[in-house]
């Protein structure tokens, strides 16, 4: 007997151009094309409607798909600007998706990426999903054609052999070098990060508080070497990521920031999870709880609780009689979230993954669920289970359209349909967006 003949490798297709015509936009910051083989392109530094040379960056002969970058544009939509960043473009910094797209359509192309991940993945139109269909930009944040929002209040650096910081170039561990970032929060940008030269450091996260002037830097090492002295432009904590456990810890100053939001002070540690976007826990707080209602005496579960925002806020509205159970899988959030709320008697905090630690509490019958779970969603498994707790509603934070769906499509298995939604534009320049849908029970029949 023969021994199999192994199969000779595709051909590479990198570098190879085409001459396409651009379809829509499509889930990550690119627009679909096809060659004239048929073959699918996702491109970007493109869009709808515009005619472009297409270059080739990762894909082989008979592959399903290829990724491209727009590197000539032929026939320009009327929606194209200049990107205002001098390092955007094909090929340099992977930060930001729609540069060169003005405002407005920026939004428009986001609604459209939602609307396509509920039919497609949820079979649901915007109607059915209580949803007008737009993308609302956050107060401040609408600005005109050329200009950028500086909005990122964490902004992590990557920094070369050499020292220098820079961000990360699409799909790629290399670094293009930057002077200034256009999205960088004032108070991230005023730190000087990019000014200075960073011997032995991997990385840079640069973190600064909303509501507080508490500013930090969160340095990780490259294996081996040894911390700068950090002189920054502004006073700033320091905390060091240590190379064998990957914690995190303090060198200077305090070893957490603290934000400002739905009326009280959050302490976040160690450089832990907090909306990137200053406005964003504010506006999701006010989605949430209009979503909710919240009575006096009600029972609430805030799923993926992180420091304790929604929590929080739930505890304020359901009063004496009420209860709050938190869960989160970070040890230090839940402390975090524990300090956070000391002084509200009726909220407790678990710390474990909610499709363990849920089942474990012996809880059959809740009020309302708060749902914000990581960009992979909650889950078939949870989601089937908190139909069996029967909540009134639940409000699902969401910043993955696609993960959104598909938990929507869970939901309406047992029996729970959207009836209100909304989508934010949290993250601008960027295919992000922040949706917060409210579910009730369905009708029978519907």
């Amino acid at each position: 007997m023969q021994p199999d003949t192994p199969p000779e490798p595709r051909k590479s297709l990198v570098g190879e151009e085409y001459e396409v015509e651009i379809g829509p936009v499509a889930h990550g910051g690119h627009c679909i094309a096809r060659t004239e083989t048929g073959q699918v392109l996702f491109v970007r530094h493109t869009l709808p409607g515009e005619r472009v040379r297409a270059r080739v960056t990762d894909g082989e002969e008979g592959a399903r798909f290829l990724r491209a970058d727009a590197v000539e544009i032929l026939s320009p939509s009327k929606d194209r600007v200049e990107a205002p960043c001098p390092f955007s473009g094909p090929g340099r910094c992977g930060g930001c998706d729609w540069q060169h797209a003005a405002p407005g359509a920026q939004r428009r192309l986001k609604a459209a990426v939602v609307s396509e991940q509920l039919a497609r993945l949820a079979g649901l139109t915007p109607e059915e999903s209580g949803w007008d269909g737009t993308v609302e930009p956050a107060p401040g944040d609408k600005v005109a054609k050329g200009e950028v929002p500086a909005w990122r209040t964490r902004v992590q650096y990557a920094v070369d052999a050499d020292g220098h910081p820079g961000l990360r170039k699409h799909r790629s561990h290399d670094i293009e070098p930057v002077t200034h970032c256009m999205i960088a929060a004032p108070g991230v940008s005023e730190l000087g990060i990019e000014r200075r030269t960073w011997p032995q450091i991997a990385t840079v996260e640069a973190i600064a508080a909303t509501g507080s002037h508490d500013r930090q830097v969160v340095l990780t090492p490259r294996p081996g070497g040894r911390l700068p002295i950090v002189e920054l432009d502004k006073p700033v904590s320091v905390l060091r990521v240590n190379e064998k456990d990957g914690g995190v810890h303090r060198v200077h100053g305090r070893p957490f920031v603290r934000e400002r939001a739905a009326g009280r002070t959050w302490r976040v540690g160690n450089g832990g999870f907090w909306q990137v976007h200053p406005k964003a826990a504010d506006l999701l707080v006010e989605a949430v709880m209009q979503g909710l209602m919240p009575k006096r005496g009600d029972m609430a579960l805030d799923l993926y609780c992180g420091v304790g925002l929604f929590a929080g806020a739930l505890a304020e509205r359901v009063g004496d009689k009420g209860a709050v159970l938190g869960i989160e899988s970070s040890k230090r959030a839940v402390e975090d979230a524990r300090h956070n709320l000391a002084d509200l008697d009726r909220v407790r905090i678990e710390q474990g993954k909610v499709e363990q630690i849920l089942p474990r509490t012996g809880i059959t019958d809740v009020d309302l669920v708060v749902l914000d779970p990581p960009r992979a969603g909650a889950g078939k498994q949870t989601v089937h289970h908190l139909a069996t707790l029967t909540p009134r509603r639940i409000a699902y934070v969401a910043c993955d359209p696609a993960a959104l769906a598909r938990d929507l499509a869970y939901f309406r298995e047992v029996g729970y349909a959207p009836r209100r939604m909304r989508a934010l534009d949290l993250f601008p320049m960027t295919h992000h967006v922040e949706c917060v849908v409210v579910l009730e029970k369905a009708a029978k029949g519907a």
